[in-house]
């Protein structure tokens, strides 16, 4: 009796390509992470000058390994009256809207202008900011969570 011939195996294992990491819808809520960089108070002259602008900057953090289209809205003011009654109204000066991409881990810095005509205690964090990742079939971009209130001071001197 005859054996049969052997044969050798050969063993193919695909090649680690990597996978661009996607968020969960769950993480696209978070997909940016967003901070307002501003001084604490601010002395200004409202009897030399009515208006008093202070520069700010709001910084964009791309979470995600993705590329993700980012759009800025500053034209949103808190609706209830008890936020007004406390922190008091202000103006955002220039332009109102901003679409932009950031890659994967970028991290971008935005330079803004916040415009007041009276002394007090003001809530800088009313910037609205949506994302949606770039190959995402969608209309709405999602909204981004909104950090804690940013409160500055401030002062007539």
């Amino acid at each position: 009796q005859e054996l049969p011939e052997t044969v050798l195996l050969k063993f193919f294992r695909q090649e680690n390509t990597p996978v661009p990491a996607r968020p969960t819808p769950e993480q696209l809520s978070s997909l940016i992470k967003t901070s307002l960089h501003y001084p604490e108070s601010f002395n200004h002259s409202f009897h030399q000058k009515s208006l008093c602008l202070v520069p700010v900057t709001l910084l964009l953090s791309n979470c995600s390994q993705a590329v993700v289209d980012v759009m800025i809205d500053l034209r949103h003011k808190p609706t209830s009256s008890e936020a007004l009654e406390i922190h008091g109204s202000f103006t955002w000066l220039g332009q109102t809207q901003y679409k932009l991409q950031l890659k994967g881990q970028e991290v971008y810095s935005l330079q803004l202008k916040a415009c007041f005509v009276h002394t007090g205690v003001y809530n800088l964090g009313t910037p609205r900011v949506f994302a949606k990742l770039v190959d995402q079939v969608t209309l709405f971009e999602t909204s981004q969570q909104n950090s804690m209130p940013a409160l500055i001071i401030i002062n007539n001197v």
